[in-house]
C-alpha cells in the first residue's frame, strides 16, 4: 500500500468518530454485508461516515492491509477497528455494539 492510500485511510479514521469502509454508500450499499452493517448503524441512529471503497481500487485493497482484515465492510469507532459484518451483527444482537457506543460516548439510540 502506498503512503497516499495509507494517509487517506488514516485521515478518514481520525476525522470521524464512527467510520465505515463499505461497498457503495449508506443510501445505496453495493453489497449485502455493507447493507447489513449500514442498517444496524441506522437502527441505532449512529452518525457515521461511509467511505465507498468501490470509488478507489487502491483504497479497496489498502484498507484490507491497513486493518489486516480480509473483508469489507470494516467499522472503526474512535480510531479503533471493531470488525466486519459478522462481528458487528453479533455485537448488535448481544447488546455489545450499543455498549461500545455508550462507553465511547457516541450518541445513539439504545434498544
Amino acid at each position: 500500500m502506498d503512503d497516499q492510500t495509507k494517509n487517506l485511510i488514516q485521515k478518514h479514521i481520525e476525522d470521524n468518530e464512527v467510520c465505515l469502509f463499505m461497498k457503495g454508500t449508506s443510501d445505496a450499499p453495493q453489497c449485502g454485508f455493507s447493507m447489513a452493517v449500514t442498517n444496524l448503524l441506522k437502527i441505532l441512529e449512529v452518525n457515521f461516515k461511509a467511505v465507498n471503497v468501490l470509488e478507489n481500487q487502491s483504497l479497496r485493497e489498502g484498507i484490507k492491509v491497513f486493518s489486516d482484515w480480509p473483508t469489507i465492510p470494516q467499522l472503526y469507532v474512535k480510531k479503533e477497528f471493531v470488525g466486519g459484518c459478522d462481528i458487528i451483527k453479533e455485537m448488535y444482537e448481544s447488546g455489545e455494539l450499543s455498549k461500545l457506543f455508550t462507553d465511547k460516548k457516541i450518541s445513539h439510540k439504545t434498544k
